[in-house]
């Protein structure tokens, strides 16, 4: 499947950027990385996977950090489990090190499992708290004495909009989520003297990662390419982070106000997809 391109969207120049990305292995995260790549930022690839001869999933960071190179700009490859704070602490170091500054923080990588409260055992739910919203924090908070001196940073995280007090069949996941959520826009109170745009980005549909797929979430019929999330990134990048923070965006709203209209080169197969993802969190969410 050929990676979709849109004419309509109209990418930042981000030359002289660098953007700390986290979960970049594959699927969203990767794409991410790429899409930065391709508007100029240097990019500091993490995950977990440095070697993927001996597993069943594809890609590496330092895979990620190569084609990112293939595009012209410098990467760093930087391995990464979230859940270690100094780990955490010293990726950070390392990348302000490489590349002086670090102006773009994007918070993507995630555990998910979608069970009920009886079904899911309680190592799971501490992995999924301290993947998605431990992780977050230590990330963002690693970053911020940094950030707060740029001019015009971002700190972006891959969750959704904060609509909802329950979930049930899939609470624990949610829990863990929407504490991304709630993490990042509270930030960008605490950070708006500083200029830092801090928003969270979420997609209407569900998205083909391997995750999708390992979980059964829909069939291809139901899915998009990830490079929908990436170019919600590019479109929530090309603004003034001083006038655009605060905002939980799905993916189709915002890139329909940029000026797409046709979804149909983001989807695997023709028709389009339902609305599952955001409706995950939101049951009443319609097009």
């Amino acid at each position: 499947m050929q990676t979709p391109r849109l004419d309509a969207v109209d990418a930042p120049d981000l030359s002289g950027s660098t953007a700390f990305v986290t979960g970049t292995t594959r699927g969203i995260g990767k794409e991410i990385a790429l899409a930065l790549a391709e508007a100029g930022a240097n990019v500091v690839s993490t995950g977990k996977t440095v070697d993927d001869s001996d597993s069943e999933l594809e890609g590496t960071i330092g895979e990620t950090a190569d084609a990112c190179r293939e595009r012209g700009v410098e990467s760093l490859a930087v391995q990464l489990d979230v859940r270690d704070e100094d780990a955490v602490e010293a990726a950070a170091e390392a990348a302000i090190e490489r590349f002086g500054e670090v102006d773009i923080v994007i918070n993507n990588a995630s555990a998910i499992q979608l069970a009920n409260v009886a079904d899911l055992p309680a190592k799971r739910f501490d992995l999924l708290n301290d993947v998605n919203a431990r992780g977050s924090y230590l990330v963002a908070r690693a970053f911020l004495p940094h950030l707060r001196e740029r001019d015009g940073a971002w700190l972006l995280a891959n969750a959704p909009p904060v609509t909802t007090d329950r979930a049930p069949g899939k609470a624990p996941y949610a829990w863990s989520k929407l504490g991304m959520s709630f993490l990042t826009l509270s930030l960008a109170d605490e950070l708006a003297a500083d200029d830092v745009g801090c928003n969270t980005f979420w997609p209407v549909t569900a998205i083909d990662t391997r995750a999708t797929r390992y979980f059964g979430l829909g069939t291809e019929d139901d899915w998009r390419h990830p490079r929908i999330v990436a170019d919600t990134v590019l479109e929530i990048l090309s603004r003034d982070p001083a006038a655009f923070t605060g905002n939980a965006v799905y993916d189709e709203e915002l890139l329909r106000e940029a000026g797409v209209d046709d979804f149909g080169p983001y989807d695997l197969t023709e028709g389009t997809p339902a609305p599952t993802s955001a409706q995950m969190f939101d049951e009443t969410f319609s097009r």
